[in-house]
């Protein structure tokens, strides 16, 4: 029966999507597309969301959306930081593995408009975007914790997430919602942590490619069916074919991939660097002073020109809704390297590896 239903659930996504593409512009030529995202060089990956407040990187079991409590907002801080260190474009967390939406979805209450925030954050970001002159991107987590039908429950001290949990027509509904409702998207940056949501990749990029023939899409771990962006977790700059680069995403094989180019990302917060608390995410008051240097940050970027891949650096902004002070101090010296304002130190030939 769920195979019968599967199968009836393909059919009718692959149907809309045919009607939604009969309705856009011929597609675009994605090699003329993937010159225009490598020219932007490199941007700022935005993670804000409930684990911002709590200092882990996933969290689960949280019922009220009032867990998401800024005590402010400003996607300009965030904007002005990026365009300062010479970024090109925003990568926007839209919703984590918990479910919790930063837009204004109509397919669940586990959104920001509901918290006490009442904002349609991605909304104000996409704004702030083009205040700035910045493309934007989206991360979007294919699975939630609380997806119960078909998965593998993750037991932690007595409560748990699942794993593998179905639900295909509220992740294609929220898909369409924020390719619809936001303006053009770059890339969209596919979490499969918490596996696919019971929408393969292949019928997933299909989605996309109807409404916007032009986005990217990457998955970070995964059947690579479809995709057309490397998407290198915590990896590093380097070919298409450089295995070495990948980071520690675990790539079930290239099969079935299109890759025109390659994004890495790291946190400008160093995991080796902090005993306790998120990276990804803003972290704990006591990680506040602990930051990726400059230089290793601007090197970077220039592998990442010189391969032509593109280096989403994430940046958590904090409890406050803004960036933290050595953030943006650190971004602003990335930025005078890029400028050539100031030259970046020598490399030591013994420096360990901070990013990861």
């Amino acid at each position: 029966m769920r195979n019968h239903t599967a199968a009836l659930l393909s059919a009718a996504l692959f149907c809309s999507a045919c009607t939604e593409a009969q309705q856009t512009s011929p597609a675009p030529d994605m090699a003329v597309r993937a010159k225009e995202l490598q020219a932007l060089g490199f941007g700022m990956f935005v993670c804000w969301s409930f684990s911002t407040f709590s200092g882990y990187e996933w969290t689960w079991g949280v019922k009220d959306v009032g867990f998401f409590n800024p005590t402010g907002f400003d996607p300009d801080d965030w904007c002005r930081a990026a365009k300062g260190a010479g970024m090109g474009y925003v990568l926007f967390l839209t919703k984590h593995h918990d479910g919790f939406c930063l837009w204004d979805t109509a397919t669940t209450d586990r959104k920001v408009t509901k918290s006490p925030l009442h904002a349609d954050v991605l909304a104000k970001v996409r704004e702030a975007c083009e205040r700035h002159g910045l493309k934007l991107a989206l991360y979007f987590s294919e699975g939630e914790f609380d997806w119960e039908d078909g998965g593998e429950h993750q037991d932690r001290g007595g409560s748990g997430y699942f794993r593998n949990g179905r639900n295909p027509k509220m992740k294609a509904a929220q898909l369409r919602e924020l390719l619809t409702r936001y303006g053009p998207i770059e890339f969209i940056w596919f979490d499969h942590a918490v596996g696919d949501g019971g929408l393969s990749h292949a019928d997933t990029t299909a989605l996309v490619k109807s409404i916007q023939p032009g986005c990217f899409c990457g998955f970070n771990s995964g059947d690579q069916t479809g995709a057309d962006i490397q998407l290198r977790e915590r990896g590093k700059a380097g070919p298409l074919n450089d295995a070495d680069a990948n980071g520690i995403a675990k790539k079930s094989g290239t099969e079935g991939a299109l890759y025109r180019l390659a994004e890495f990302t790291y946190p400008i917060l160093p995991t080796k660097s902090i005993k306790r608390g998120a990276n990804w995410f803003y972290s704990l008051p006591e990680n506040d002073r602990i930051c990726l240097p400059a230089d290793v940050i601007y090197r970077d970027y220039v592998e990442a020109k010189r391969n032509g891949n593109i280096f989403s650096l994430d940046v958590g902004p904090g409890r406050d809704g803004r960036l933290r002070h050595v953030d943006v101090e650190t971004l602003a010296q990335v930025g005078r390297y890029v400028r050539g304002e100031v030259a970046p130190p020598s490399p030591s030939p013994a420096a360990t590896d901070h990013r990861r």
